[in-house]
């Protein structure tokens, strides 16, 4: 009551001055403004754009609140109008699809979340300084294609939409190194699609997509689980359309041929088993075991050389379920496991696959409901692809051998 008084009497005395003495009033209004620096005066200043800031790397000056949300702030490209001609070097695309799932679903809004939790990447530049590389602003187009239109009624053709939306972004000319020799079946440099899933489920059709224009292909796989489950064993003995769920997806890859043979691996697995016999399968179907505790002996340094030695110089597809992860650091997934990695082991992780020639990328089982307030698993995620764009953009995909910095 006291503070209302207060402040009520002194805008009745500044009141009184306007009116009573304007000539002083008006003084002191003249001498404040003459007090404010120069920039002010905006009828005489400069018009510069509102988009970039001078200087090195042209930082961007617009709010991370403006516009609409892609990753990264990159522009977004109507990249599934057969009449728009879009062209680039790595895209974005998101598969809103979490019906596969065994224990909570919600991921089906981790395209969303992971835009949302990646504002910040552009804002200032984008430049990744332990890979010492600017993904934003280097020689690759790097685009958000949006969503691939993915049903939530029909499992079996949900699956069959986001192999054909894929097909559709990846079997383009790229924006650049269309004249060098690629890696793909046909001989041409081919675009890389990062993929923002969605259940781990999407990485079989994407898997077939990439088939389609590689063979089989070398897989790097973070995760706390193995994925190679026969449907008998993780609920898929009902029917057909059970059989493919975010457990299996990798039998049924390995049943149709899409994996190369023993050049693949997990890493960061964590899970309980039915009993020895997974491991069994899990071999049958071509993988190798990197467990979470290993780090603890060998360290980031010998998870990467594992992962080098064991994909060599094979074209590899790298699939990362954000349960790698320790809760602690990502809750907000599908099926959390204690005793994963730290997000910063990741990073390391990751960057240590400098080299490595990735035709493709999935992160999946972000579902954004189970975070906390401050997006911690949003972040993460937007973060670890970060990395990965970083790999792509330092090692292009072509036979002969290329500095990433002397492409035009």
């Amino acid at each position: 009551m006291k503070f209302t008084s207060t402040f009520a009497v002194l805008v009745a005395l500044y009141s009184q001055l306007a009116v009573s003495s304007p000539t002083l009033f008006d003084a002191l209004f003249q001498e404040a403004k003459n007090d404010l620096p120069p920039s002010f005066d905006h009828q005489d200043q400069e018009v510069i754009s509102p988009w970039r800031l001078p200087g090195d790397g042209g930082t961007q000056a617009d709010s991370v609140f403006s516009g609409i949300s892609t990753f990264g702030r990159l522009p977004y490209k109507q990249c599934f109008d057969a009449d728009a001609g879009s062209s680039y070097d790595i895209a974005f695309v998101g598969a809103p699809f979490d019906t596969g799932t065994s224990y909570r679903p919600g991921a089906r809004f981790g395209p969303s979340g992971i835009r949302q939790g990646s504002r910040r990447l552009n804002l200032y530049g984008g430049y990744n300084v332990p890979l010492d590389v600017n993904v934003f602003n280097s020689w690759a187009k790097v685009v958000d294609c949006g969503d691939i239109p993915v049903t939530s009624y029909d499992n079996t053709f949900a699956i069959h939409q986001i192999e054909n939306g894929h097909k559709e972004l990846l079997h383009r000319k790229p924006a650049h190194l269309s004249d060098k020799k690629g890696y793909s079946k046909s001989g041409n440099v081919l675009p890389r699609i990062i993929t923002l899933g969605g259940d781990h489920t999407i990485t079989l059709p994407l898997l077939r997509s990439i088939n389609s224009a590689y063979g089989p292909i070398s897989v790097i796989h973070f995760d706390s689980h193995l994925d190679t489950w026969k449907p008998k064993v993780f609920g898929g003995d009902k029917s057909s359309v059970a059989s493919i769920n975010h457990g299996t997806y990798f039998y049924h890859a390995a049943q149709e041929g899409l994996l190369a043979n023993d050049t693949n691996i997990h890493a960061g697995i964590r899970t309980t088993l039915s009993g020895m016999s997974d491991y069994d399968n899990d071999g049958y179907c071509g993988f190798e075991i990197v467990e979470a505790r290993e780090i603890d002996n060998i360290g980031t340094e010998g998870i990467i050389k594992r992962i080098h030695e064991r994909v060599g110089k094979n074209p590899v597809y790298l699939s990362l379920d954000i349960d790698v992860l320790d809760p602690a650091f990502a809750p907000a997934t599908g099926t959390p496991e204690t005793g994963g990695w730290t997000t910063r082991e990741l990073r390391e992780i990751l960057r240590g696959l400098d080299g490595l020639k990735i035709v493709g990328a999935d992160i999946v089982e972000v579902a954004p409901a189970y975070d906390t307030n401050a997006e911690q698993t949003a972040l993460a995620a937007a973060d670890a692809l970060f990395e990965i764009m970083g790999i792509m953009v330092r090692n292009p995909v072509v036979v002969e051998d290329i500095d990433f910095r002397t492409i035009e």
